[in-house]
């Protein structure tokens, strides 16, 4: 089953703590596979990087709010290119293609602008495949994370 229809709205303050709590849900099985699970950690990462004028809630017409979100924001250390960050789905909506769609309109608005794109995933994580999929390589490593890059697409009109 596919999800067809969904919108993205820009993020509040009052956004904050739904985000936390989908971010654990969506975050603790790769955190538990990886031995790193902390309850408090996984929601006060998110409670510290959070910005939500470079973050979108993803809403989805009969799923509860949040359905998802996703963080795109300058990249302080490489001018012209965005860090993809804080990019979940609710769990039950894994799965039915609602990653690819957000994922393909955000590179889509990256590209057009010229901007590459950099991103962690956890090692290990079926998300590194959707990645993949969509243009980015691998950068580097360490034990608990991957780091991928993607170049802008030449935009044809």
């Amino acid at each position: 089953m596919t999800v067809g229809s969904w919108t993205l709205r820009p993020a509040t303050d009052a956004d904050l703590e739904p985000l936390v709590e989908l971010r654990a849900a969506a975050m603790r099985p790769d955190l538990e596979r990886l031995g790193r699970y902390d309850e408090h950690r996984v929601r006060q990462r998110m409670r510290d990087g959070y910005r939500p004028a470079h973050t979108s809630v993803l809403e989805v017409p009969g799923s509860p709010p949040p359905a998802g979100c996703l963080a795109l924001r300058p990249d302080e250390r490489r001018p012209g290119a965005l860090v993809l960050e804080h990019f979940y789905l609710a769990p039950a909506l894994h799965g039915r293609g609602l990653g690819t769609a957000v994922l393909r309109a955000a590179l889509d608005d990256a590209d057009a602008a010229g901007l590459a794109v950099r991103l962690t995933v956890l090692q290990g994580s079926p998300a590194r495949r959707l990645y993949e999929r969509h243009g980015f390589a691998f950068a580097s490593e360490d034990p608990i994370d991957v780091h991928l890059h993607r170049t802008p697409r030449r935009i044809v009109s």
